[in-house]
């Protein structure tokens, strides 16, 4: 079970060349939403697919602030994933995305792609400390920092089944 403090920024993209990434992995994930726990925490279960692999996971969010969150994950059976689902909360989507891994400068992104756009993505990278410089790979355009807007949770995105419109910032960040 991992337990702490996750200190992530969030960015819009446009859709990279997935050929000039350092990719690790590539996994289809499936993200189910379920009702509030303690304290209002976010609860969520995933089905996550590796090169033909199913495995499952249980998450806990706390929101400390829109980069940081107290977050408690750990893996959990097909069983346990299927009760858990009985759990769900209807008013939320599951969230269907490939997620793809890549190192770059000693640094681990996650680019999410979602089935409504083959322009735009989201990334995500966990930092050491919320002030901590990135050094973002020639080959990602960043749109702009999207971590405290909340139109770019997985939730609102996988219900508006789009991107929000906005105009592009500068690469700045």
């Amino acid at each position: 079970m991992a337990k702490g403090l996750e200190i992530e920024r969030k960015f819009l993209v446009e859709f990279p060349d997935i050929e000039k990434l350092n990719v690790k992995r590539r996994l289809n994930i499936t993200q189910t939403y379920l009702h509030r726990g303690k304290n209002n925490s976010q609860r969520r279960v995933r089905r996550l697919e590796e090169t033909g692999n199913v495995f499952y996971t249980y998450t806990e969010k706390i929101f400390v602030s829109p980069s940081i969150r107290e977050e408690t994950e750990y893996d959990i059976t097909a069983d346990e994933y299927k009760k858990l689902l009985s759990d769900s909360d209807s008013s939320l989507v599951p969230v269907v995305k490939t997620r793809i891994c890549f190192d770059y400068k000693n640094q681990f992104f996650e680019l999410d792609t979602y089935p409504f756009s083959k322009d735009l993505a989201v990334m995500e990278l966990e930092l050491g400390s919320p002030e901590q410089v990135i050094d973002f790979p020639d080959s990602v355009r960043v749109i702009k920092d999207v971590t405290a807007d909340s139109r770019y949770s997985n939730a609102s995105l996988s219900a508006a089944g789009a991107f929000p419109c906005s105009q592009p910032d500068d690469r700045s960040t």
